[in-house]
């Protein structure tokens, strides 16, 4: 085959690969990370003690990222899809500044005692970063990136007491309810 034929079949397969977006988000896979947040916003509210709702609430992260990872793991696998193709890479570059920058900002907020910043700043960087990554997946993503951005402006302004109620609704309702639109209209 000629070289120039050649590529001329890697610029068209360059440029469907471009205009393809994820669509491994899982929407299952969100509502159970919904379902899990609700049950981290139960616990956390037993106690008053902030290591206690740091905790509850760092140990469900680590749950929800290993729901996520496996959820999206499952969905790619399913629809035979490969994960790390030139969306899902965008996807992944989109998500992880922000989730790297909540992380080192908790560690800040911990350090000066401040810890009545942490459910703003949370949802307020998941929902960039869900923003950011969902430019590359459907159209509904970067909506859902929007309500935990808002969720976490309210988490910000609203009194420290409503904390733990807004991280219910945000992290725990906001994954339900686009977790199951995402699963209804765009196969699980």
């Amino acid at each position: 085959m000629p070289s120039h034929a050649i590529d001329d079949l890697r610029f068209i397969r360059e440029t469907m690969e471009s205009a393809a977006s994820f669509t491994a988000v899982p929407g299952w896979g969100g509502v159970m990370i919904g379902i899990t947040a609700l049950g981290a916003a139960l616990l956390a509210s037993l106690r008053a003690q902030a290591v206690w709702w740091i905790a509850v609430w760092g140990i469900e992260a680590l749950c929800a990222f290993a729901v996520g990872a496996s959820a999206i793991f499952w969905k790619a696998r399913k629809a035979q899809t490969p994960l790390f193709s030139r969306p899902g890479r965008k996807f992944a570059l989109g998500l992880l500044p922000p989730m790297l920058a909540a992380a080192v900002l908790s560690v800040v907020i911990c350090r000066a005692g401040v810890f009545d910043l942490l459910p703003g700043v949370w949802l307020l960087l998941y929902g960039a970063g869900i923003v950011t990554g969902g430019a590359y997946s459907v159209k509904v993503v970067p909506l859902m990136g929007l309500c935990f951005m808002a969720a976490g402006v309210a988490a910000l302004v609203c009194p420290p007491a409503w904390a733990n109620s807004i991280m219910a609704a945000g992290f725990g309702g906001l994954h339900i309810i686009f977790g199951t639109i995402i699963a209804r209209r765009y196969g699980g």
